[in-house]
């Protein structure tokens, strides 16, 4: 038994027709789980899977941006105690935002910088302006390094131990409550073991 052309027309146009109320469905359900999960606590838009966490530090070495010297992995595998590496650019508003809890942290805890996707002139007069608590730094101008670190914007940071191996990692601005709750215990554990 054969079916006519107007037939497989017609079925045709009900699939092509079907599949765009199939797809919106499908995006309707995932925004309802997200939702459900908002109001239930469970998910955080920040929360980036990061999947850098307790490894060692890619390969790489960012040149020196003024006022700092540059670094690498080289330099992270070298260091004996946990050192936070903050991606950061002066056309981040967050990044602004960001810099006084960053220079309170300063006298208690070694902070290395790389300036990501920014001019170096640039990024030097936002840390004249702002304030630097960075002992090292340098320039990620084409972004390659932070890809390498798996970035998805700034600014991001990371906290490197001993080994340089990447212990935490937080795609938000710094502030006290995230410093006090979870940055600081961190600290102690790493001290700890």
């Amino acid at each position: 038994m054969s079916t006519s052309p107007d037939n497989e027309n017609l079925t045709r146009r009900r699939l092509m027709m079907g599949l765009p109320l199939a797809g919106a469905a499908v995006l309707g359900v995932g925004f309802w789980k997200m939702l459900a999960g908002m109001q239930r606590g469970s998910f955080n838009p920040h929360d980036i899977n990061a999947p850098v966490l307790n490894r060692p530090v890619p390969e790489f070495t960012v040149p020196d941006q003024a006022p700092g010297q540059g670094f690498s992995a080289q330099d992270l595998r070298g260091l004996t105690k946990p050192v936070l590496v903050n991606f950061f650019a002066s056309w981040c508003i967050p990044c602004l935002a960001e810099m006084p809890t960053l220079m309170s942290l300063k006298d208690d805890l070694t902070l290395w910088g790389i300036a990501y996707k920014d001019r170096p002139e640039n990024a030097a007069n936002f840390l004249k302006h702002s304030g630097n608590p960075f002992t090292r730094l340098g320039s990620d101008h084409d972004g390659r390094i932070g890809m390498e670190w798996g970035i998805s914007g700034v600014p991001e940071t990371f906290l490197v131990g001993p080994g340089g191996i990447i212990r935490w990692h937080t795609a938000t601005p710094l502030d006290v409550d995230t410093i006090r709750n979870t940055l600081i215990p961190l600290l102690e554990k790493l001290k700890a073991s």
